[in-house]
């Protein structure tokens, strides 16, 4: 066997070849520091965090956290909106190489009592509107230490606390540590259909990748003229995260951050700033085509007006057109486990493939795969797998699931569609009991668990139907049990009891019966529609 090239680094201390060839999240943030300098990198209200003092402030809190103890692998918890507090934070555990679980606070306490007792976090930072949910959430996990932004109490649940301001350390140079590429960077936790939610574990060199090529397919690039991108998707996903936080950072864009989707706050950013770049949900395109301050507004500066979670409505589609006619609309797509965009249409494509998902980024291939692990020809349907350097590690704590999900030597994703004779990427259906709804994922097993504890409920599906403002609406048809009665607005009381709002059906209906195979399984593809 020839021996392998390799350099002999013994001359080099570890930290030293480490700093020097590594990937970390962390680094881009000094490296933004030198390029960009004074730009704005965030714009947070009345705050604004220039890529200096995001290098700084991201250091002072590594710093800060390595003085409370937090280690390279340790667990950070982060409950908060879309505040410049998160992405210090984030920076901050990146260069410190400890591991982010950012937490959807739209879900329910004891959901997040099991994220953070299964991902073994440490340290919970939240903010002061969300006390009561990290009060009622921290009871009974490993969390240790509690850091709130805004007024803090001197114990949140039964764990001390201090104000995030506290982390900040008086030394803001440059923090560097061993951190390897495959360390984890963070763990994000996704809706299982059968089971309890999965820590999806993703890598620092699979974020990086991810960002970077995200860039390339948004269109993106550093540039002497300001670019804005004004976020409103929430951080804790995977989407506003990795794709367009990161990806507009690397080129040296303006965030403009929101706490949460106000139609009326994103139409005065086309006022106030020159808002070239914008992702949003289909419904949050058609709530700012209704502001009347986008009359006042100079939209010509927008260039690209992407999309997600969900094809857009054919009317909407023509009217952001007309309303933008400078600007490229395309939908962009991925899921947790393939660090999108894992598929993103091309400019080209407008008109003739809006209803697709476009062909697959430069850094993903993507195939699609027949019962039988044999990869299909074009047209043929199967599902779509993915082989990609952006994907997960894998699922914490779910060996069972890790082997499922690549078997075959590709990574299966749970959907169902066919490639055209150009490679794009087109979905049909879903093999798994989701629903994607509103940018979030619902497992129907789980609402249909909720509708059955009921005693009224016999038989119960849930699945997701085609929905304009929703992409999907989480649809529950119900067969009551003989001598029962419940109506349709008890039924959804039960279940607001049970579940995160995103959860609750939008509809319920009343049917006779369910129609089933001749096996007695639910045709659930009958009652999509």
């Amino acid at each position: 066997m020839t021996e392998p090239m390799r350099a002999d680094l013994s001359g080099v201390d570890e930290l030293t070849a480490n700093l020097t060839h590594r990937v970390c999240v962390g680094d881009q943030s000094s490296r933004n520091a030198v390029v960009y300098g004074d730009r704005m990198a965030l714009i947070d209200g009345p705050t604004r965090i220039s890529y200096r003092e995001l290098e700084s402030l991201a250091n002072a809190v590594g710093r800060g956290l390595r003085d409370l103890g937090v280690q390279r692998g340790d667990r950070v918890a982060l409950a908060l909106q879309n505040r410049w507090e998160f992405v210090v934070t984030f920076f901050g555990c990146a260069k410190l190489g400890a591991i982010v679980v950012p937490l959807n606070v739209a879900l329910m306490p004891a959901e997040l009592t099991f994220q953070l007792d299964d991902s073994g976090a440490s340290v919970l930072v939240t903010e002061q509107p969300l006390l009561a949910l990290a009060e009622a959430a921290v009871r009974g996990t490993g969390v240790r230490d509690v850091r709130v932004v805004g007024a803090a109490p001197a114990t949140v649940g039964d764990v001390p606390a201090a104000p995030w301001e506290s982390l900040i350390a008086v030394d803001d140079s440059r923090l560097e540590v061993i951190v390897e590429d495959r360390d984890v960077l963070h763990c994000l936790y996704t809706s299982g259909t059968t089971s309890a939610p999965k820590g999806v574990l993703t890598s620092h060199v699979a974020v990086q990748l991810g960002a970077l090529s995200s860039a390339l397919a948004f269109g993106l690039r550093a540039d002497v003229d300001e670019s804005v991108m004004p976020l409103v998707l929430p951080m804790f996903h995977v989407t506003a995260l990795d794709a367009i936080l990161l990806s507009s950072l690397v080129t040296g864009m303006t965030v403009l951050l929101h706490r949460g989707f106000d139609p009326a706050a994103v139409a005065q950013n086309f006022v106030d700033h020159p808002v070239t770049h914008l992702t949003m949900l289909p419904a949050m395109w058609g709530a700012l085509l209704q502001q009347p301050a986008l009359g006042q507004a100079d939209t010509g500066r927008l260039v690209s007006g992407c999309y997600a979670m969900a094809p857009m409505p054919a009317d909407l589609l023509a009217a952001l057109r007309a309303r933008f006619p400078q600007a490229a609309f395309i939908l962009g797509s991925g899921q947790t486990e393939t660090t999108p965009a894992s598929q993103m249409q091309w400019v080209g494509h407008q008109g003739t493939k809006d209803d697709s998902w476009g062909p697959a980024v430069a850094t993903t291939e993507v195939q699609v795969m027949g019962p039988d692990a044999r990869l299909l020809e074009r047209g043929q349907e199967g599902e779509i797998v993915y082989r990609t350097p952006q994907l997960m590690d894998g699922y914490w704590h779910n060996p069972e699931a890790n082997a499922e999900s690549l078997a075959g030597g590709w990574f299966h994703g749970g959907d169902i569609g066919y490639l055209d004779e150009d490679g794009v990427v087109w979905f049909t259906d879903r093999s798994k009991d989701m629903v994607k709804t509103g940018g979030e994922n619902v497992s129907s097993v789980e609402v249909e668990r909720i509708l059955l504890a009921h005693e009224a409920v016999a038989e119960c599906a849930v699945v997701g139907r085609p929905d304009e403002r929703w992409g999907e609406a989480v649809t529950a048809y119900v067969v009551l049990g003989a001598d029962t009665t419940a109506t349709r607005d008890e039924l959804r009381a039960h279940c607001r009891e049970h579940l995160a709002g995103f959860k609750v059906p939008k509809t319920i209906e009343l049917v006779d019966a369910l129609p089933k195979t001749a096996t007695g399984k639910i045709r659930k593809v009958e009652l999509r529609g």
